[in-house]
C-alpha cells in the first residue's frame, strides 16, 4: 500500500460514524451524522493521547487525530481513572435511549463534554442539554469545548445533591450502587434513564428505566463499568444484593415510600428496590 492510498482523516471519520452508527443498534440516521460532525479530537486535548489497553495506558506515537477514531478509552485525567469512556457502548447508550428533537437532556459526568455535543444535536432543534460535572478542572474544560454549542449549559456540582430540572432524559456516565431518587423524580411521564448500575462487586450493566403512570419499567443492556459516582456508589446502602442472575432479570424500579419491598425484589436499597416483575403484575 501506498501513502496516495491510505485513507484520509476524512474517510477515517466517516467510518467510524458508520460503525458508531451500527453499534447503537438503532434505524436513526441522525446518530451517524452527529459522531460524523462532532471531532473527538477538539474534546480530548492536544495530543499524543493516552489510550486506555486493558489495565495499561499507552500514548499515541503522534498526535493524528486517527488513532483517536477506534473503540478505545482515552484518558482525560489519568491520576483519577477518568477517561472519554469507549464509542461503542456510548452508541449503544444513545440508541438505546433514543434522543429526540425538543427533549431536554441532564447528562451526569460530562468529562470533557465529546458525548455531550453527540447529545446536543441529537436533541436539536428545541432541544437542550445540562451537563454536570463535579471535577472543577474538567467543568472548565468542558465549557470551552462546548462554547459553539447554544443548547448547553454546564453546571459544576455534586448531581446527587443538585435539584435537577425537568428532563426528558437523564444519561449518566458513572457508575452507581443506585440512582438517587432525585434523579428518577427528575424525569417527566415516559422520560428515560440511562445509568451504570453497579449490581454488585463483580456485575455491572447499564439499566434503561422509564418513568410510568405508577412505577417505573426497568431494563438491563449490556455489560458497563464506569468510575464510581461520587455520593452514589455507597454499598452499605444496598440491604439486598443481586446475583448476576436476578440483576439481569429486572423489569421494574419502585420508590419505597410508593411501595414497599415484597417478594419479586431482587435489589433493595435504602429509597428504592428493583424487581423482577413487569409494573402490570401484583
Amino acid at each position: 500500500m501506498t501513502a496516495d492510498s491510505r485513507a484520509s482523516l476524512d474517510e477515517i471519520r466517516d467510518f467510524h460514524a458508520k460503525m458508531m452508527a451500527a453499534a447503537s443498534n438503532s434505524s436513526d440516521e441522525r446518530l451517524e451524522q452527529a459522531f460524523r460532525l462532532v471531532r473527538r479530537e477538539a474534546f480530548m486535548g492536544p495530543g499524543p493521547w493516552q489510550i486506555g489497553a486493558g489495565a495499561r495506558y499507552l500514548e499515541t506515537p503522534n498526535a493524528d487525530p486517527a488513532f483517536l477514531y477506534q473503540n478505545v478509552l482515552v484518558a482525560l485525567d489519568k491520576s483519577k481513572g477518568i477517561n472519554n469512556g469507549e464509542p461503542f457502548l456510548h452508541a449503544a447508550f444513545m440508541g438505546a435511549v433514543a434522543p429526540q428533537p425538543g427533549e431536554t437532556v441532564i447528562q451526569i459526568g460530562a468529562g470533557t463534554g465529546y458525548y455531550t455535543a453527540i447529545l446536543s444535536m441529537l436533541v436539536e432543534p428545541g432541544g437542550e442539554v445540562h451537563a454536570i460535572e463535579i471535577d472543577e478542572a474538567l467543568a472548565s474544560r468542558t465549557r470551552d469545548n462546548l462554547a459553539p454549542f447554544e443548547n448547553v449549559s454546564i453546571i459544576c456540582a455534586d448531581a446527587t445533591e443538585l435539584e435537577l430540572p425537568e428532563a426528558d432524559l437523564i444519561y449518566v456516565s458513572a457508575g452507581v450502587v443506585a440512582p438517587p431518587i432525585s434523579w428518577l423524580q427528575a424525569l417527566r411521564p415516559g422520560g428515560r434513564i440511562i445509568v451504570p448500575w453497579q449490581a454488585n462487586e463483580k456485575v455491572g450493566l447499564a439499566v434503561l428505566i422509564t418513568r410510568a403512570e405508577q412505577g417505573f419499567s426497568a431494563r438491563a443492556l449490556m455489560p458497563a463499568y464506569f468510575i464510581p459516582c461520587i455520593g452514589a456508589s455507597d454499598p452499605t446502602q444496598s440491604m439486598k444484593i443481586p446475583h448476576d442472575g436476578e440483576a439481569r432479570s429486572i423489569q421494574s424500579v419502585w420508590l419505597t415510600q410508593d411501595r414497599a419491598p415484597d417478594e419479586t425484589a431482587v435489589a433493595i436499597y435504602r429509597d428504592l428496590w428493583f424487581s423482577n416483575a413487569g409494573l402490570g403484575c401484583d
